[in-house]
């Protein structure tokens, strides 16, 4: 009778360790913002991102804090070296138009 608990208690350690640790679908990309910045209207901090693009949307992660925002995906015709970041200076925001992913033809466009 003990056996069985202490299994059925280390199974549903396990279920409860990796229950947040869902692996996002699609491929991942590292982002760095050197500045804080402004994607369709979602206000992110300067830092290290995970983006994953998924159905027009891109989520944006940095450690417990998650935003998605909307998203136009185009591929290049080559692949792109490293991570490009293209912004408009609006007042004081800096406001990203396109992100181009480094190793990747991927170009994500945002309004």
């Amino acid at each position: 009778m003990l056996t069985k608990f202490v299994v059925a208690f280390c199974i549903l350690a396990l279920a409860a360790a990796f229950a947040g640790s869902i692996p996002a679908k699609g491929p991942v990309y590292h982002v760095t913002l050197t500045e804080p910045s402004v994607v369709n209207g979602v206000a992110l901090k300067a830092g290290e991102y995970k983006v994953t693009v998924n159905a027009g949307k891109a989520t944006f992660v940095s450690g417990k804090v998650s935003e998605e925002v909307a998203v136009k995906v185009e591929e290049n015709t080559k692949k792109f070296s490293d991570n490009q970041i293209q912004f408009n200076r609006e007042g004081e925001k800096n406001v990203v138009k396109v992100i181009c992913l480094g190793g990747s033809k991927t170009k994500l466009l945002f309004n």
